[in-house]
């Protein structure tokens, strides 16, 4: 089984935030940076599924430069290949470009499983991985928390709501947003490091993949919130008192 998992390299969470001059985005150049965790649990399930069925991983990776780091990370972790779309201006590419570039990275290797995270710790659109699927022409199903292969097809297993789920069969090839928290995360061993330094990596750029498309959507501003208080006190009876802090804390707070 040929898996591609797509990852993406995303400011640490500890990281202190501040927006740039231009107020479109965050100032990037004293971050440091991690792999996007849901796509690192998507790192897994394709791992584990190459330890049980055989095939190979291969990490699909667009970013700048030090998206590197990232790429051996994974790399060190277990995925057998990488490909590199180099593109330094993640900004001016909105969900629709980084789909189609990461689509036409991924075609040429035909793959029969694309996995990606559900959605991604800056931005958190959860768009991408749906959107690969439609360029590709894939069939695709969200928030998996299980995956079993069935002879030519796989068996998948969804997240709903209020603690349902929903299984499904798909045929193959087939692209999956996958779920935090649906395994173990594994660490790196120091012989998986050393190996990761011999690993391939393919560099690809934007011109090569046939340019990227004009984004149909931009980020206008980026702000911090402004934060207010507001003290109400509610006189009365207490039953009435009661009644009016329910209300507010149903319609106005939002919690109940």
């Amino acid at each position: 089984m040929k898996i591609i998992v797509a990852i993406k390299q995303v400011p640490a969470r500890d990281s202190s935030l501040k927006v740039d001059s231009a107020g479109k985005w965050i100032q990037d150049a004293d971050l440091s940076f991690e792999i996007n965790e849901p796509d690192a649990y998507a790192l897994e399930e394709g791992l584990q599924l190459r330890e049980k069925h055989g095939g190979e991983v291969i990490v699909l990776c667009l970013g700048p430069a030090r998206a590197a780091q990232t790429i051996r990370e994974a790399l060190a972790k277990g995925a057998d290949r990488a490909i590199h779309v180099e593109e330094g201006d993640l900004g001016s590419l909105d969900t629709l470009g980084v789909a189609r570039l990461l689509a036409k990275a991924a075609e040429s290797e035909k793959p029969d499983l694309i996995l990606t995270g559900l959605q991604s710790d800056d931005l958190g659109n959860g768009q991408t991985g749906v959107v690969m699927a439609e360029l590709l022409g894939c069939c695709h199903s969200t928030i998996i928390m299980q995956v079993e292969a069935t002879g030519a097809g796989i068996k998948v297993k969804r997240e709903l709501e209020d603690g349902w789920f929903q299984f499904i069969e798909m045929p193959l090839p087939a692209v999956l947003t996958i779920q935090s928290g649906i395994n173990k995360l594994r660490y790196a061993t120091l012989m998986g490091i050393k190996k990761a330094k011999s690993k391939e990596i393919k560099r690809l750029t934007a011109a090569e993949l046939g340019g990227a498309s004009a984004s149909s959507a931009s980020l206008e501003r980026v702000y911090v919130p402004q934060k207010s208080k507001q003290t109400q006190i509610l006189e009365g009876p207490a039953k009435e008192v009661a009644a009016k802090l329910a209300e507010k804390l149903r319609f106005e707070v939002r919690v109940l």
